[in-house]
């Protein structure tokens, strides 16, 4: 299975830690309190460009990157 299949695939396992969402919304200047349901539609845009680069993946869409841990689906960063 390649890489964005197998992201795509496992988005309902995405998730965060409390510090990520703190992380994240500072990054990316969000007004959200659901981090994890905006990264997910991000990911799941069309637009979306998936990579994988060793242990990460990343998401390049709107001008920013997301980066999951491929095998926890932990969402690590995101920045502009």
């Amino acid at each position: 299975m390649s890489a964005p299949n197998e992201l795509l695939n496992n988005l309902d396992k995405l998730h965060t830690t409390e510090l990520g969402v703190v992380r994240i919304k500072k990054n990316l200047s969000l007004n959200t309190d659901d981090v994890v349901g905006w990264c997910r539609a991000k990911i799941n845009s069309n637009k979306s460009v998936i990579t994988r680069n060793g242990k990460n993946w990343y998401v390049y869409i709107d001008a920013c990157v997301i980066t999951v841990n491929a095998h926890s689906y932990t969402i690590i960063t995101a920045h502009k």
